[in-house]
C-alpha cells in the first residue's frame, strides 16, 4: 500500500527531538549536524553537534567522518530546508542519514538544551 510506504520512509529518514534525546543518552552511534553557516552554529547549536554548512559538504569536508554512524541534519527550523539538503548531499556521499523533524527551533521547544556563544548549556 503507498500510505504504509509513504510512512515507512518517514520515521526510516526522519527523527524527532525526542527520538534523537534519546537516542543521544543511550550513546547510539549518532553524530549531530548543524549545517548552518558558522556564524549561525557559533551563535546557538546543539551541545555536540558537528558544524558542516550543506554548502561545503563535500567529499573532502566530510572524508573523516564514519561511514558507519547515522548522521542527523538540522537547520533553524520547520521555515528552513537546509537541513533537507544537508540530508540529501549527506546520502549522495554515502552516509546514513536522518533529518531533524523541527530543526532547532523544536529541540528548543521541548526543552532540551543548546549552547549559546559564551557557551553556557541553556534549557534543562
Amino acid at each position: 500500500m503507498d500510505q504504509i510506504a509513504y510512512y515507512e520512509d518517514k520515521v526510516a529518514y526522519e527523527i524527532d527531538a525526542w527520538d534523537l534525546s534519546e537516542a543521544l543518552k543511550r550513546q547510539e552511534r549518532v553524530v549531530v549536524l548543524d549545517v548552518r553557516s558558522p556564524k549561525d552554529y557559533e551563535a546557538e547549536h546543539m551541545p555536540g553537534a558537528l558544524n558542516i554548512p550543506h554548502r561545503t559538504m563535500s567529499p573532502e569536508t566530510t572524508q573523516s567522518l564514519d561511514r558507519e554512524t547515522l548522521y542527523v541534519t538540522y537547520c533553524d527550523g520547520i521555515g528552513c530546508n537546509g537541513s533537507t539538503k544537508g540530508a540529501l548531499k549527506m546520502a549522495r556521499l554515502g552516509f546514513k542519514v536522518k533529518e531533524l523533524v523541527g530543526g532547532l527551533d523544536w529541540w528548543r521547544r521541548d526543552d532540551h538544551p543548546i549552547e549559546v556563544a559564551d557557551a553556557s548549556p541553556q534549557g534543562r
